[in-house]
C-alpha cells in the first residue's frame, strides 16, 4: 500500500531571530555547592547532559538537574512559578519575553548558534533532496508551527500544509525515526544526535536560518552562585569546545 509522505516540524521554532549581547563571561573558580535546576531547549539535551557531567566533575559539591522541553514551554513553566536557576533558550525572542516580564537576572549571554536540516528516514525512501520536495503532490506533511522552519520555507518559496504540530525537535526526530513521518525540519545537531537512526538533507545557506542560543540566571534562583558558575562554564573555552563537538556553531 502506498503511504503518503508525512512531514514533521516543531513548535520550538516559533522563536524569532533577534539579537542579544554576549557577555563573554569566563569560567569561575569560586567554590560552589548545592543543586541547580537548568531549564534548557530540547535541542540541547545531549550537549547539556555532557556539560552538566563535566561541570559536576569540576565542581564536586554541585548537582545539576535538567528540564528539557520546547523553548516556549519552558518560558511558560518559569512564568508560572516552576523552580529554575538557569534558562537556556533556542532563540532570543522567548528569552527577551522572559527578561521583559522580569523573570531573569543580568544580561542573557549568547553561547551557541545552530542551523536547520531536513530529517529523513534512513535510506531516504521518499527521495527527498530539498525543501521543495516537501510540497510535492500527495504529501501529507506534519509541519512545525516553528518560526525558524517557516522562515526557511518562506525563503525557499515553499508552501507546506501541516499535518500536525510538534512541541520540540526531539518529538520530530522520534516521529521520523519511528516511521510516523517521512521528513521533518530540525536542527543539524538533532540529526547528528540521532546517530544514524535518521539521515539529514542539508538546507542551502540561502534558505537556511541561523538559530541563536542565549542563557541567563533566573530571578528567584535558590542557588544563584552555582547558577552563575554553570553559565560561566558553558561560556568558557571548555564549554564552547564541548558544544562544538556536538555540532553547534561557536557563539
Amino acid at each position: 500500500m502506498h503511504r503518503s509522505a508525512m512531514f514533521v516540524i516543531t513548535a520550538a521554532f516559533l522563536a524569532g531571530c533577534g539579537t542579544t549581547p554576549n557577555t563573554g563571561t569566563a569560567a569561575t573558580s569560586t567554590p560552589v555547592s548545592g543543586k541547580i535546576s537548568v531549564f534548557a531547549a530540547a535541542s540541547l539535551t545531549d550537549s547539556f547532559k555532557a556539560l552538566g557531567s563535566a561541570f559536576q566533575s569540576s565542581h564536586t559539591g554541585v548537582t545539576v538537574q535538567f528540564n528539557f522541553a520546547g523553548t516556549p514551554t519552558l518560558v511558560t513553566q518559569i512564568e508560572q512559578g516552576a523552580p529554575a536557576d538557569v534558562f537556556a533558550s533556542a532563540d532570543t525572542t522567548n528569552m527577551d519575553k522572559l527578561k521583559r516580564d522580569g523573570d531573569t537576572v543580568g544580561t542573557p549571554a549568547i553561547f551557541a548558534h545552530n542551523q536547520l536540516e531536513i530529517a529523513i528516514a534512513a535510506g531516504n525512501p521518499k527521495g527527498i533532496t530539498g525543501l521543495a520536495d516537501l510540497a510535492k503532490p500527495g504529501l501529507a506533511p506534519t509541519v512545525p508551527a516553528g518560526k525558524y522552519a517557516l522562515q526557511a520555507l518562506t525563503k525557499a518559496g515553499v508552501a507546506v500544509t501541516p499535518k500536525s504540530l510538534e512541541t520540540d525537535v526531539k518529538s520530530v526526530v522520534s516521529k521520523v525515526e519511528l516511521g510516523e513521518a517521512d521528513a521533518g525540519i530540525v536542527y543539524t545537531t538533532d540529526v547528528r544526535a540521532a546517530d544514524g537512526k535518521v539521515e539529514g538533507v542539508p538546507i542551502p545557506a540561502a534558505d537556511n536560518v541561523v538559530a541563536t542560543y542565549p542563557l541567563v540566571s533566573v530571578k528567584g534562583s535558590a542557588n544563584s552562585v552555582a547558577a552563575h558558575a554553570f553559565i560561566a562554564y558553558v561560556l568558557s573555552a571548555t564549554g564552547q569546545s564541548m558544544l562544538e563537538s556536538f555540532g553547534f556553531l561557536h557563539a
